[in-house]
């Protein structure tokens, strides 16, 4: 229903699925950027749209990641601080450097606080550029090789 008449997903009626379903709980919509950035996280066939498989996908990590900011969310204001951010990002399995932990802060961070959506955000692409750098990384020794288009239109 949510998808019509082609059977895709956009970022704008996915945008709408979202905050219709409630599954941002108590947290802020979904900014139409974060759904965009959750599309692209998923899109394999670059049409800018998802479909039912990739919906389910999106609705259990997304449960995840708003379990996981749920339990750093714990004056259950609808952010998270700096401390919490990393806490929550380590927990994912993610060994980010101190700077990077900066670099994350200054691009999702208001005030020193970080909303469920901006979170979101922040997993996508850390997610995409993990699966991005995995592929790529066919000798697992940590090293690879990438191709100006590989990053700059997917990330």
């Amino acid at each position: 229903a949510v998808a019509g008449q082609d059977g895709q997903i956009s970022a704008d009626e996915l945008q709408r699925c979202l905050t219709q379903s409630g599954i941002s709980g108590s947290y802020q919509p979904f900014s139409l950027e974060t759904c965009r950035l959750m599309i692209s996280m998923l899109d394999r066939d670059m049409s800018c749209t998802m479909g039912f498989n990739e919906f389910k996908d999106l609705w259990q990590v997304l449960n995840g990641w708003r379990t996981t900011f749920a339990s750093f969310d714990r004056d259950q204001s609808g952010t998270i601080e700096g401390h919490e951010l990393q806490q929550a990002i380590t927990s994912m399995g993610y060994n980010l450097s101190p700077q990077t932990m900066n670099c994350i802060m200054k691009r999702y961070s208001l005030n020193g606080r970080i909303h469920f959506d901006e979170f979101v955000s922040c997993c996508v692409r850390l997610r995409a550029l993990t699966d991005q750098f995995r592929r790529r990384d066919t000798t697992r020794t940590g090293n690879a090789t990438f191709q100006y288009d590989d990053v700059s239109v997917h990330s």
